[in-house]
């Protein structure tokens, strides 16, 4: 999955932004609606394919591909199913229900297979096998439902338009991308100079505040297609987002000893400080969310949130070095916050200077 994930990462090409911003913007336009839907469906389906064939690639020369190839692919089912599933247009025409709904089929549909089908640990294989057929059943009752409810039609795109599709999305592609490189580097790092231990502390720091920060990412995605038509309220939800994002992150720092005695357990008690700093830098991640990407990005300004999120970036995985080679997973923690420090204070001061919100 680690693996498929940069695949998906890839096919995703930021569609379920910029897709979603331009389909919110002319979606009682049909025609303009099915000009996007098919441009975009083809440069995924496009990316797609050069995905599989990386993967082949590595598939016949990475010893570890190779010794795992059978389950890594068949978990690219899953990158096809997200594929031909437009959740973006569902967003942009404000219709979620159908993506809870479709989500939920794949979901039920997955874990009955499971029940059925597994029974030993050879049948792991069967696994991604599942997964796929959730999310590939998901994409084509969605396409269908496209086509004789919203009565909008698939037409494979001329070349050049997924050529500058595919272009003008780069740099919000980089924008989801990069921030990888501050996070997944500080734990690569730590897992070096303190193993597996030092590892699981902040492992079990982040699993409290990945709740918090994928509540706020929803939150994010549900205004998206609404502020982009809708941009002069964006000063309301500011308010509403920065409240509860508040309130998320005192329970983080001042409940940390609470959360990690009754959830984690005595043996975790280390992921207590980390927990606070991570806690702390929720705010910071929500302001880059509500001033970065339902602000600038829906602006036309990707092209500044990418740099800022670059040399923030860099920022971070530079600071992490000593950080964490002097205070283990606590300076892991530390490196981590500082870049959603930077990013968040550079968004605001930038987004502040482009327009009086």
């Amino acid at each position: 999955m680690s693996v498929i994930v940069y695949f998906m990462t890839i096919t995703d090409w930021g569609y379920n932004f910029t897709a979603t911003r331009d389909i919110a913007k002319c979606r009682g336009d049909k025609a303009a609606v099915e000009r996007i839907y098919s441009i975009v469906t083809t440069s995924k389906l496009a990316l797609m394919l050069v995905s599989g064939i990386c993967l082949a690639v590595l598939l016949i020369t990475v010893p570890y591909f190779k010794e795992n190839y059978l389950v890594i692919a068949l978990s690219f089912s899953i990158v096809i199913g997200q594929t031909i599933f437009p959740e973006w247009l569902f967003q942009g025409m404000e219709r979620m229900k159908m993506i809870t709904i479709l989500n939920l089929l794949s979901k039920a549909l997955f874990t009955v297979l499971i029940f059925v089908f597994i029974d030993e640990s050879k049948d792991y294989v069967l696994q991604p096998v599942f997964a796929g057929l959730g999310y590939i059943m998901a994409g084509i009752i969605s396409m269908l439902y496209i086509r004789y409810s919203f009565h909008i039609k698939f037409h494979f795109a001329h070349v050049s338009d997924v050529c500058d599709s595919v272009k003008s999305g780069f740099d919000v592609f980089l924008n989801t991308i990069i921030p990888n490189l501050y996070t997944n580097f500080s734990v690569l790092l730590l897992g070096f100079w303190g193993g597996s231990v030092a590892n699981g502390f902040l492992e079990g720091a982040n699993k409290f505040y990945s709740i918090g920060s994928q509540f706020l990412t929803i939150l994010s995605r549900a205004f998206f297609p609404y502020l982009s038509r809708h941009i002069e309220k964006h000063i309301v939800y500011a308010k509403i987002k920065l409240a509860i994002t508040i309130l998320f992150s005192l329970v983080l720092v001042f409940g940390a000893p609470i959360l990690v005695d009754v959830v984690l357990g005595d043996s975790f008690k280390p992921s207590i400080m980390p927990l606070r700093i991570l806690g702390a830098s929720l705010i910071f991640h929500s302001i880059t969310n509500i001033y970065g990407t339902n602000y600038l990005l829906i602006t036309g300004k990707e092209r500044l949130l990418r740099k800022i999120t670059l040399y923030a970036s860099l920022a971070g995985a530079i600071s992490a070095i000593p950080l964490i080679y002097f205070f283990s997973y606590t300076g892991a923690a530390c490196a981590i916050a500082l870049s959603r420090v930077i990013i968040g204070t550079l968004v605001y001061f930038f987004a502040k200077k482009q327009c009086t919100i």
